[in-house]
């Protein structure tokens, strides 16, 4: 997989934080158009209020005009239904860019995610990961969500200056220059602001990860009596959270703070100033109400202003942490011009250790280091970039989703989701009830189903936590066997059931796999007795292959292996 294309309009620009939000907000350009206009509408809606109110007093209370003053009434309703039905309008479409914005970056990362696959857990931890989709997708959410407001809030103060330059030069000046003052002095706030909220999210993933780690390692944490440390561990770690996080609270308190100390100096000010003008005569009565209106209501945009930057400071934090995902590249990728993969069935080989596993035969691996056997199951599934072909083909030289599609490589590693069982079993939704059952038969956990009260109807919890680590070695078996892929390669499918499972096991499997390509990777004698042909590692080289019966009676070291150096 190459990395996402900078600048195509149909793919996120990965180059900053900046470059992503801007290609959220051209995606979504309809609604954020319409957002910025009613909003524009809803708040020179607002600011016109003060002036239609002055020059109502003017003609209709002091110039004694009861027709003027109806005149200027319906004036000042007809705005008020327009804020009203524009403010409808601009909420209605923020909340649809909030979400947008927010749900299109969890498609994004879901979709990089698997993308990156076996790659991801070895540049990025999972709690970084699960704070993107927690933390992340709301403040770049609310990033968009700001900005029409914060346009809008532009818009209606430049509208005041001029309507006070128009009226007043010295009042008009106070805005003019008093808004940018207002802002330099919030903008002093965003840089220790910003700074504290990366260390604090750096931290909160960090913090994440450790808790993962230590709900998924309870029980053994409790058997060799760590959980005390790691308690201690991930105490010390959420107070350093904590002081983080009050260091931002602190920032942000004092911008609160300027949000509501700075704009009331701002009126008072104008208000002071605007009285002394109607006292010497410059303005009248009416003019001065505008101008007492005109302040009172800059106070509504200018702490939308500062609550944008802020806004903002945040949806650039959360942006940067996606961005790091988006730049990750997969350790393999396709080839320029894949190739078409093979028709018939045909041998996977492995030159590197001499394996050859023939097609449509039950064949099976043990291995002295059981370190080489994963290593050769990831070159034959193409986890890692290797020689292994299929028909002659280097598997480089395929589509990786067309390996992916036909190679299912099946470990311990493998996690129950959370949902249905039967979804569990099938994710994709493709096999008939008989499928499933026929599997779970071969995977001898009909037991495990039985016993369920909804049977395969029943809700699996996060990571199959109420299943024993047997059950849920049986379940993921029973799900490798359900997707049925051309070749199958099974590690250790049956290291942590007990004899008499692993025995209806091995003299189920073969009959579930026939005419398909099948290869486990074991030690258990139950297993390797059942297979076809089985072959015998040692120092990642295949040195020995032949019948269970025949190895144990004429190589010794795999008897030793198999037999736990009963036999040897």
């Amino acid at each position: 997989m190459r990395p996402l294309p900078v600048g195509d309009p149909g793919t996120p620009d990965h180059r900053s934080a900046t470059h992503y939000l801007i290609w959220l907000a051209r995606r979504a350009w309809p609604s954020m158009t319409g957002a910025v206009l009613l909003a524009i509408i809803w708040m020179v809606a607002q600011a016109l209020m003060p002036a239609v109110i002055g020059r109502a007093i003017d003609v209709g209370i002091a110039g004694r005009d009861p027709d003027g003053l109806l005149h200027w009434g319906l004036v000042l309703l007809g705005l008020g239904v327009l804020q009203a039905a524009a403010g409808v309008g601009r909420h209605r479409l923020a909340v649809f860019n909030f979400l947008a914005s927010s749900y299109r970056t969890i498609q994004l990362t879901v979709e990089r995610a698997n993308q990156l696959g076996a790659t991801l857990p070895k540049r990025l931890a999972a709690g970084e990961v699960v704070s993107i989709g927690t933390a992340d997708i709301s403040h770049i959410g609310a990033a968009l969500d700001i900005t029409a407001r914060g346009t809008g809030a532009v818009v209606a103060i430049a509208t005041i200056t001029v309507i006070l330059l128009a009226t007043s030069v010295p009042l008009g000046l106070v805005v003019l220059i008093g808004v940018p003052l207002l802002m330099a002095v919030v903008g002093l706030l965003i840089r220790p602001l910003h700074r504290q909220q990366e260390e604090y999210r750096d931290q909160q993933g960090t913090l994440t990860t450790r808790a993962g780690d230590i709900v998924a390692g309870l029980r053994v944490l409790r058997g060799v009596g760590g959980e005390p440390v790691f308690s201690a561990r991930y105490r010390t770690e959420s107070q350093d959270l904590r002081k983080r996080g009050m260091r931002v609270a602190g920032i942000e308190s004092y911008l609160e703070a300027a949000q509501i100390l700075l704009p009331g100096v701002f009126v008072v000010l104008v208000t002071w100033l605007g009285a002394r003008f109607a006292l010497r005569g410059d303005i009248t009565a009416g003019q001065l109400v505008a101008f007492y209106g005109y302040t009172a209501f800059l106070v509504s945009p200018l702490r939308t202003l500062t609550e944008a930057i802020e806004k903002i400071t945040r949806g650039h934090v959360g942006a940067q942490r996606v961005v790091r995902l988006f730049t990750l590249t997969p350790e393999l990728s396709d080839p320029d011009r894949p190739r078409e993969w093979p028709r018939s069935d045909a041998e996977l080989v492995d030159p590197e250790s001499g394996l050859v596993v023939a097609p449509g035969r039950f064949t099976a691996l043990a291995a002295a280091d059981p370190v080489d056997a994963v290593a050769i199951a990831d070159r034959l599934g193409r986890y890692t970039d290797s020689e292994a072909s299929y028909a002659g083909v280097p598997l480089r030289e395929l589509a990786l989703t067309s390996v992916r599609e036909r190679i299912l490589v099946a470990d311990n590693n493998a996690a129950l989701f959370t949902g249905r069982l039967r979804a569990e079993l099938d994710p994709h939704d493709r096999a008939d009830d008989e499928t499933v059952e026929a599997a779970l038969v071969a995977a001898s956990a009909t037991d495990i189903v039985a016993a369920l009260p909804d049977g395969v109807d029943a809700v699996v919890a996060e990571r199959g936590r109420e299943f024993s680590g047997g059950q849920q070695q049986r379940l993921r078996l029973a799900r490798a066997l359900v997707a049925d892929p051309q070749i199958l390669i099974l590690v250790e499918p049956t290291s942590a059931v007990d004899a008499h499972t692993e025995a209806r096991i091995a003299g189920q499997l073969g009959p579930a796999r026939a005419g398909r390509t099948t290869l486990v990777c074991t030690t258990s004698p139950l297993v390797l007795d059942r297979a076809d042909r089985v072959f015998f590692v040692e120092d990642g080289k295949v040195v020995a292959e032949g019948g269970h019966r025949e190895l144990v009676a004429t190589e010794p070291r795999y008897a030793a292996v198999v037999t736990r150096g009963e036999e040897a």
